[in-house]
This record gives structure tokens, sequence and C-alpha cells, in this order.
């Protein structure tokens, strides 16, 4: 008897190409009135929200279509005076929103608004003896805080400041015999773990440590009969797991070894053809966070009129450019 294994149906009459103009009006009126239930439910998501749309629009050509001024304001406003950057007013400081406060600065060319030492000093206070970092002051360690941390001092131009040997090192501890990634050592290799691990060495020059045919066979696994991707065995396909699965295939020079057609379906069909944006499965409601992951799994399949992505940074190419970050 074969495996059986969970995954979705496309239904017959989605939209067979990308919505583009739509998706550019969901992100510029998303989460605009305070009175709206996603207002109130997505306050501790808003700073990562802002760079979802920021990220999003820049890909699509529509960036003029922010108001730069206020989300500059904005930055400055959630700024911590130990440097690292709160989701919102009110809220602590941690690592995921400062590497999206970062990323949102480099995007608008705008990083002599924020005071840059002050978040190298931040990241910095934040990494452990064995090349980790916590998240925040309440100390979890996760992989994906280690990569944050990384990201954060490249765009900054201060990766000298880190010992990048240790914190490698810290990583591969973390590598399974699957060839894949878990979020502290001995813990299950999950996809979007493996990108930000697979992303920590490729900045820090470290891809040495990845068996990238062990690792790649794993992510091309991902792949379902409806085109989509899950981000572990037996889960059900989703949208952002063709970002996190197709930039770490990217990354290894792996993107080959999936069916490229058959996945790009599984995206378009993921568009809401009334209102735009990406939901993470055909049917489901949208949010901005699985419509830059859509946008950006779209460019590294080569959609046409979608800027071209960096599958480390997940930023525009041009961007990086701009700043010398590969």
């Amino acid at each position: 008897m074969a495996l059986s294994r969970k995954d979705v149906k496309l239904p017959e009459n989605y939209p067979r190409h990308l919505l583009l103009e739509k998706h550019a009006e969901f992100i510029c009126k998303y989460g605009n009135d305070p009175n709206d239930y996603e207002y109130a439910m997505s306050e501790f998501l808003r700073m990562n929200g802002v760079y979802w749309g920021c990220s999003a629009m820049h890909l699509m050509g529509k960036l003029d279509s922010m108001d730069k001024q206020e989300i500059i304001q904005f930055l400055k406003d959630c700024q911590d005076e130990n440097g690292g950057f709160r989701p919102v007013q009110g809220h602590d400081p941690h690592l995921l929103n400062t590497l999206s406060a970062v990323q949102i600065a480099v995007i608008f060319d705008c990083l002599e608004e924020i005071d840059s030492e002050k978040v190298v000093d931040y990241v910095l206070s934040l990494r452990l003896e064995n090349g980790s970092f916590m998240g925040d002051k309440f100390g979890e360690v996760d992989n994906r805080f280690t990569f944050c941390a990384v990201a954060c001092l490249a765009l900054l131009g201060k990766l000298s400041r880190l010992d990048v040997d240790k914190t490698a090192g810290f990583v591969k501890a973390c590598l399974n015999f699957d060839g894949g990634f878990g979020s502290r050592p001995g813990a299950e290799s999950h996809a979007g773990l493996i990108y930000t691990c697979v992303g920590t060495l490729a900045i820090t020059g470290h891809l040495h440590y990845i068996d990238a045919d062990r690792l790649g066979w794993w992510l091309a696994e991902r792949q379902l009969d409806s085109g989509g991707l899950n981000g572990r065995p037996e889960k059900l396909p989703d949208v952002c797991y063709s970002w996190w699965v197709l930039a770490s295939l990217a990354i290894l020079n792996r993107l080959h070894w999936i069916d490229k057609e058959k996945l790009k379906d599984f995206m378009l069909a993921c568009q809401d053809p009334e209102t735009g944006g990406f939901a993470d499965r055909p049917g489901d409601l949208p949010d901005p966070f699985h419509t830059l992951f859509g946008v950006a799994g779209l460019s590294l399949l080569g959609e046409p009129g979608v800027g071209q992505v960096n599958p480390v940074f997940c930023m525009p190419q041009q961007v990086l450019d701009r700043i010398g970050v590969k």
C-alpha cells in the first residue's frame, strides 16, 4: 500500500497569474484601522508586519506607495534605550523585531535615523558562551535568534565584532542525521529552522559544514502532489515554506531539485482574487506574512514583474547591492 501524505487539492478556478496590483492594495490597506480585529490581535507582530509589507512592496515595485516618514517615526518610537527594537510601543525589545527594524531602515535607506551602534551593542549583549543567542533578556535560545543576530550585524557592517567560528559551531551542533537542523541541539529538523541555520552559515562563511546533497534531498522531499511544500513530514503544504524550503535550496544551489511549475501553480492558487494577498493554503484568509513569502518565493522562481530577492536575507537584492552586502 502506497504511503498517503497529507495534502490539499487546488480549486479548479484558481488564478493563473500573479495579481500584483491586488497584492499592493492589500498591503497598503492591511492593519490601518485600530478598530479592526486583525489590528488588535497582531500588535506583537507590528514591526515584523511593517518589514513584510515593505519588502513585498519593494519586490513588486510599489514601495513609493508606503508612507516613508510615518514608518521612520515608527522605528524611532520603537527603539529601546538599550538599542533593541520593540514590536510596538509598550512592549519589550526582542531580536526578531530588531532584525525587522534594521531591514526596514536598509530598505528605506534611513539607517542614520536609528542608533545603529546601540543596535550592535544590544545584539552582542544577548550572545552566550557557546556562540548561540538569546532572543531577549528572558533567556530563550533558538536558532532563529542566532540568525537574527548575525543578519543584523551583517546588514550594519559589524560582523567583525562577532566570533563567527563559535557561532557557526553552535549551528553545526544542531545538525541532525537527516542533514537538517532544529532549533537547538537534538531538536527535530524543521524547514523554517533549516533556513535560519543555512542562512547563518552562509553569512558567516561556513556552508562547508552542510552536506548539501543530504540536506537538499530532505528539502526536496517536502514537495507534495499539489506542488506545495511542507515544513516537515506529514504536515500540510503552506506558502511560507515556498520561502523557507526554496531559499535554502537556492543557497545550496539545489533549486532545480523540485518541480518549479507545480510549486508555482500551488502558490498562485493561494492568492485571494477579491482582496489580494496570499494565504497559507487555497481558500484561507490572506495576510502580509504569507504575501511576502509568496511574492519572494515567486521571485526565486523567476516570476516576471517581481524584483530579484536575496535568498539569505529575504530582501530585495537591489537594496543589498546598495550597501555592499552579498
